[in-house]
């Protein structure tokens, strides 16, 4: 995953035989119209980058909790669909949570391996927390809710060509601070695909989130087959409401029997690492919470690479 301006990692990643680009916009507003889109798909080519997932979504929480002015909001994702589709950026990475409920972690200072720090979620640390404003939602009105956006959207992107690929509740458990969540587990997300049958209506298959479900992971990728689009390679210690975020090839993963599962269903899609620990020299000098810092992730790709070869 990148930002939309070149910077330490797009020089980073060139070297490392890194070609396909995920594309993030912090820091951009109204990204999804044609113009910022297309200036950020060029500008990706010019540094040698292939432009293929777009993992943000523009304003959704009235969408999820079925408030007024919803239809505005799914306007806006038609807008963007329809805009990747002119671009040919084939796939849209989203999620079904209401934003203040997104990826949680509890801890940012985890001891790992070799002085590194990485991140962690305690569920009864979060639960001790005030309920969510959102708490008086049920979970059959976010399902009704979910079915209502899909009815809509999914035809859209069936018209121009671009994969929906629906990414993991993070942690996958509900409910937190009250909020029903519904992308939780391997039947859920069976319920979810059937709600619009459609080949462009798939998922984000992040590995570390059906880990702490408690599934098999290639026995995972092997159920859903065709219906992944997008791959986050990644793995944790634990489960649902207590996990630690691992180095690539220190989880409980068997991660080369990984690579084979997504190689026996025919996936040619994008992967790309997620959720790295932080070294100990990029603690020294400031760099970002664990997850997102450079070296981890360079040594990621190197790992990935070398079990795909």
């Amino acid at each position: 995953m990148m930002p939309p301006r070149p910077g330490k990692l797009w020089r980073l990643a060139r070297p490392m035989g890194v070609d396909t680009a995920v594309v993030r916009f912090w820091g951009e507003s109204e990204w999804w119209t044609y113009d910022t889109l297309a200036r950020t798909y060029t500008r990706f080519g010019d540094h040698g980058f292939d432009l293929q997932v777009v993992e943000d979504r523009p304003p959704m929480e009235r969408v999820v909790l079925g408030q007024e002015g919803r239809d505005e909001d799914i306007e806006r994702v038609k807008t963007l669909l329809r805009n990747m589709g002119r671009l040919g950026i084939e796939t849209y990475s989203w999620v079904w949570t209401e934003h203040p409920l997104g990826v949680l972690r509890t801890s940012d200072s985890v001891p790992a391996r070799g002085g590194a720090h990485t991140s962690g979620y305690d569920h009864d640390l979060t639960e001790r927390a005030d309920e969510h404003p959102a708490a008086d939602i049920t979970e059959a009105e976010l399902w009704d809710n979910l079915e209502y956006f899909l009815s809509r959207v999914v035809p859209v992107a069936e018209e121009v060509e671009v994969k929906l690929a629906l990414h993991p509740d993070d942690p996958p458990i509900s409910p937190i601070r009250g909020v029903p969540r519904l992308v939780t587990s391997v039947s859920n997300y069976e319920r979810i695909l059937d709600l619009y049958d459609s080949p462009y209506h798939g998922l984000t298959f992040c590995q570390g989130n059906f880990s702490a479900m408690g599934v098999d992971v290639p026995e995972a990728v092997s159920r859903f087959g065709d219906r992944i689009h997008f791959v986050h390679f990644r793995d944790v210690e634990g489960t649902a409401d207590s996990f630690t975020e691992t180095w690539h090839d220190n989880g409980p993963t068997d991660m080369r029997a990984a690579i084979e599962a997504y190689k026996q269903v025919g996936f040619d899609g994008p992967i790309r690492p997620d959720h790295v620990p932080r070294l100990a020299s990029e603690t020294e000098t400031g760099e970002r919470m664990p997850g997102y810092t450079e070296m981890g992730r360079l040594f990621a790709v190197g790992y990935i690479k070398g079990l795909v070869e």
